[in-house]
Formats: C-alpha cells, structure tokens, sequence
C-alpha cells in the first residue's frame, strides 16, 4: 500500500510504500534534513515533527518525554504507517548556503594571476575549438565527410595527429555541416598524444569555448567557470553537498552506499549539486549552458568514487583498496550531470584510500611539486590531508577529525551559513563575550572557525582547564551546569534567532579536542616518520575552505598546529578548486598530477601503533607536553 508524504513548509509530496523510512521518504521529495550519522540514530539532527498521520519509531536517548508529546520523531528511525503531514523545524534542516568574502591578498594562490599560476606549464587547455570552412563535395571531390573535416583540420589549422571522433557526433555530424552551409566549429579533446572530435557546431563558435572547474568537497561543492580562450575565470558558486543528508563525513557515507540503492542515491545527490552549480554559472556568465566544453573535477578519493558510481565499500576495509586511483576522460552525462550530451569529463587521479585529488590538485597549484622548499602542506576539515615534501619527495597521510570543524557533534553548532557565529572573543575579567555572525544577523548557532575561536579564548581566560574542563566555580551568569554537563553561553536566548542560549558545552569542547589532537598526531607522525624537525620545515601552508577563515594563532594556542612563525605560515585557499581551474587550461598539468600522484608516498597512520600515542598526548591545551608551546604559555600567562 502507498502513501502519500507531505512535508511542510516546503510543501513538497511523495508517495511511498507503507513501512519505508521517513528519511529516506525525505531524500525522494528533496527535503534535505540534517543527518549526519547517515541515519543510524547517533546524531540526533533529523528531529521532525509528525503533524498527521502515524509512524512507528524506534526507540531513542536523542528525544525528551516532552518532545515525544509534542510530535517529535527522527527521520531516520520512523517508518511509514498512514499518510503523513510532517514539519522539518529549522533546526533539522540544511541552512541555506552563504559564500564568504573572498580571500584576502595575504592567501598566495588567490592574489596571483592566471599568468603567474600557468607560468609552470603549457598553456594548452584539453579542449580545443576551431573554425573550418570546407569546400562542398562534389564529383571529383567525393571524400567522406568525417576525412573532410580532418583535412582541413590539416589545412586550416596544421593539426597532424590522429583524429578519432564519437560515434554520437557521426550521427548528426553529416546534417550539421550542410545546414550550416560547409561552414562549422569542430571542438576536439586532446588526452596524451590522442585527438577525439567530441561536438561539431554550425558557424563560427570558437571563441564560445569554456570549462567548468568543480572541487567536490565532502561539505561544500565549489564550481568555477573559466573562458578557455581568454583564460579567465569568468564565474564562481558553492553550495552544499546535498549528500550531507547521507551522513556529515567520508566513513558515515559509505556506510550509506552499502545500504539498499544507496550507491546510486549519493551519485545522484552529488549530480544534481554539481548540474545546479552548472547552471548558476552559465547565468551568471551570461553563456549558453551548452557552450561548458568540459568539467575538470578534484576530490578526495571517497567523492571521486561516489562521484563516478564506483563503490567505496573496500576503502573502508583493510587493507583499504580502492577501485582506482587514475581515471579516464568520460561523459559527463555517464555520471547523472544535466549537461549537453558531449560535455567531457575528467578527475584529478588519487594517491590513495584517503589522499585524493583534492590534494594532488592542491599540491601542484601551490607549488609544492615543483618547489625545492621543505613545505607543510596541510588541508583542514573532516578528513584533515597532509602533505610533507618538496620536488624531490613527497609523503601524504590522512587523519579523521571528525565533523567538528564543520560544526557536527556540537550541540549548536551549524555550517558556514547565516547567523552561524564565526568570531569570538572574551573579557578574561568578566568572561562576557563579543561575537561575530556571518551575515552579522542574530546568531543562530556556531561553525567550525567560530569553535575555535572560542575555544581558544576560553583557554586563554581559564575558562577551561588544559583538559578541556569548564570551571563551573567562576562567578559569572554565562558558566553553568547544563542538562548535558557543564556549559558556557556564548549567546542569550534574547539574542539570538532561535530564541534559544547559544553554548559550548564540555562535549563540544571534547569533540573539538579530538579533532585538533587527530590533526596535530598527524604531522607528528609524519614529521617523525621522515625525520624532519618542525624547525626544518621552511613553510607551512594551509589549505581548504575551511582554512580561509582560520587565525593562525587561534589555531596553534589550541594545539591543532604546532607553534612556528607565523610569517612562514601561508593559506593557500581552496587549493583543489585552483588545480581544477588551471588544469582546465593546461593538458600538461593534467600529465603532471598523474605523476605528482604516482610519486606521493602514502602513510597509512591506521597501522601505524604510534599514531594513538601523539593522539592521546594531544588530547589537552594545547597539548600535554606544553614545553612545545611557548608562546601559548606565555600569553595565557599575561592573559
């Protein structure tokens, strides 16, 4: 039997079969609601509530008596009995997205022209357009029309090579050239030394010629339009995964592919991300959505392969194999995009199970590669990828930090959207704190760098003990016992959207404690691994989107970095969606990721016993061995 799923305020419907699962009922009307477990019960963000109709709900600790009376239920853990009338609250849905100001000039890669960025490579783009004009055949002139075009490829534009062509441009190709009078664009793909002819065009469409450059974060979905003629980055929009509603990071996603039709729900999810950002571009623009020759995409290795439909599920078990590391150029289409059907495709290639092309690409922008510098390359988030080397050699490894710097597994926090609190300080006398929203509106709850900072500043007005311990014997209103624990309120209930206290509370701190002392291990590991010292490291520099917005020093008096000067500390920006965009211009680049990822050494810190040791050391502000931080010492010493 089916029924029928109202979901308000959306006001979006679906039938379904009795017994399905209300989350999942959810992903089928695309009401995205946070779930950032990937639906085992654990986060308890999928609260909603049933305002008609019955579900059977499993039982869970993440509701109250209270909020069970009222209505309350999560998605993930109600299955379908009647039809349905059912509210998302704000606070279970996924807010809308906010792009933040641009980089500064201070980040290297972002300040730099696309001149200085393509300096170190040809400057040949895979996809080339050009303009022919053929004579019309006639009975003394009776070649085919493919030989044709290929002649006067020859003629007109001294291209030697062996061309192939698609089996789907033949099928059109012969009315085309006719209609359009002999007169055509011929757009070709040129990978390694072979020459496909992917789309034929009536008139002269040369200069219309543009790619889309796409990093697929585990968070967030940054798209770039480039003029391949022109080299110019004409366009740029983000957007959330909408595979958030799956599960918040790579281990909780993959559990979600194993699941019935799982697979194929999160490369639709990532498609329909990805085709929204396609034609958000093309408008901004002002092109033709069919004049996007190709996509050159980064990610790490788990969105590679959920990107492309491959399953992850031998990444997560040792000796954690994937599918492939290096990919071929494929149609975009083949993977659920919305795009003109000869729109190419490429990925980054991947170093491995948890080093992907988001890193290769990143590696290669900022130069690290081609660098004789000892350098720290380091890209914060859930999976927080780090890279030590220089031109010579290179080592990668990788270290689940969990959701924290994403807001996840705190009890207020919230992604970089509207009202999300970013910037804390405190009065070390009074403990009141001075808050920054993004958007400057009243503040709704707390992202990743916002955690940070005030975690930092708790620290340093002694707020919090070394061991991340509320010291609920200060005499201020804003340090309390909470339902759940000792707490502080960063925000009245007065004073903020939800008309909810805005806190911290010991187990946010505790998760963000872990998720800085995985990081810190990490470079640890890989320092002592390759017997370098932090003082012989000449630059560290700090990628991702989430490092735009971080301030080094907030950083390091948490112990999530290790104290090194500051003028030596660089952000890179999102180095993966620069290596897309450059990528798309260069061919060559593209040969060199290949290699720069066949060179990387890969650490696997899972096998490695010392790992859990600079973990656990780590655990504490700024660590427990605080010889190691000085200078944190001695500001908490003045503070």
């Amino acid at each position: 039997m089916k029924h029928k799923v109202t979901f308000c305020p959306d006001d979006k419907q679906v039938e379904v079969e009795e017994g399905e699962n209300l989350l999942r009922a959810a992903m089928a009307a695309e009401v995205h609601i946070s779930a950032s477990c990937g639906g085992d019960g654990t986060c308890g963000k999928c609260r909603v509530i049933v305002e008609k109709g019955v579900v059977e709900q499993r039982p869970t600790s993440k509701l109250t008596t209270e909020e069970i009376e009222q209505g309350y239920v999560l998605a993930c853990l109600s299955t379908i009995k009647s039809d349905l009338e059912v509210r998302v609250p704000p606070e279970s849905r996924l807010g809308k997205f906010i792009e933040r100001e641009k980089a500064p000039a201070s980040h290297i890669l972002s300040a730099k022209g696309w001149e200085e960025h393509l300096s170190s490579w040809q400057r040949r783009p895979p996809i080339q357009k050009y303009y022919i004009e053929m004579p019309a055949p006639n009975l003394s002139d009776n070649v085919d029309d493919l030989k044709r075009i290929k002649r006067e490829l020859g003629k007109e534009h001294g291209l030697e090579a062996e061309v192939d062509v698609d089996l789907s441009v033949l099928k059109y190709m012969a009315r085309v050239i006719r209609e359009a009078d002999w007169r055509v664009t011929v757009t070709l793909l040129e990978n390694n030394s072979s020459v496909k002819i992917i789309k034929v065009e009536s008139g002269d469409t040369a200069k219309e010629n543009y790619a889309a450059a796409i990093d697929i974060g585990t968070t967030t979905i940054g798209a770039r339009l480039i003029d391949l003629k022109e080299r110019t980055a004409v366009a740029q929009a983000s957007n959330y995964n909408a595979q958030a509603s799956c599960g918040e990071d790579v281990i909780s996603r993959m559990i979600f592919s194993t699941k019935r039709d799982g697979l194929i729900k999160l490369q639709s999810l990532v498609a329909s991300t990805i085709s929204e950002l396609l034609m958000k571009l093309a408008d901004k623009a002002g092109i033709k959505f069919s004049d996007t020759s190709c996509l050159v995409l980064a990610g790490n290795t788990i969105m590679t392969h959920l990107f492309l439909g491959l399953s992850p599920k031998y990444i997560r078990e040792a000796p954690y194999i994937p599918t492939a590391s290096d990919f071929p150029w494929i149609k975009a289409k083949d993977c659920g995009l919305d795009v003109f059907g000869e729109t190419y495709a490429c990925c980054f290639p991947c170093v491995a199970s948890y080093v992907g092309g988001d890193i290769v690409a990143g590696v290669l922008a900022s130069g690290v590669s081609r660098s004789k510098k000892l350098t720290l390359y380091i890209d914060i988030g859930t999976n927080g990828e780090i890279v030590l080397g220089n031109t010579d050699w290179m080592v990668a490894c990788s270290c689940s930090a969990g959701p924290a710097f994403e807001g996840g597994g705190v009890k207020h926090g919230m992604r970089a959207a509207k009202g999300a609190i970013e910037q804390v300080r405190i009065d070390c006398g009074t403990c009141e704190p001075m808050i920054l929203t993004i958007g400057q509106t009243k503040p709704a709850g707390i992202c990743g760098s916002g955690l940070i900072d005030a975690l930092a500043e708790m620290f340093l007005s002694r707020i919090v003990d070394q061991r991340g311990k509320i010291n609920v014997e200060l005499n201020s209103p804003r340090v309390r016992e909470g339902k759940h624990g000792p707490e502080y309120v960063l925000a009245w209930a007065d004073e903020t959207a939800n008309g909810e206290d805005i806190v911290v509370t010991e187990v946010d701190i505790d998760n963000l404690i872990r998720a800085k002392a995985a990081i810190f291990a990490g470079i640890s590991i890989l320092l002592e691994s390759t017997s370098v010292d932090i003082s012989d490291v000449e630059e560290i520099l700090i990628a991702g989107a989430f490092g735009n917005y971080l301030e080094i020093e907030r950083v390091q008096t948490i112990g999530l970095l290790p104290e090194y000067p500051f003028e030596k500390v660089k952000f890179v920006g999102n180095g993966s969606l620069i290596g897309a965009s450059l990528g798309s211009l260069s061919k060559e680049m593209l040969l060199e990721a290949k290699e720069v990822a066949s060179k990387m050494a890969y650490l696997e810190l899972s096998a490695d016993n010392k790992f859990m040791d600079k973990y656990i050391s780590a655990l504490f502000l700024p660590h427990t061995n605080v010889e190691l931080f000085p200078m944190v010492m001695k500001e908490l010493k003045n503070r």
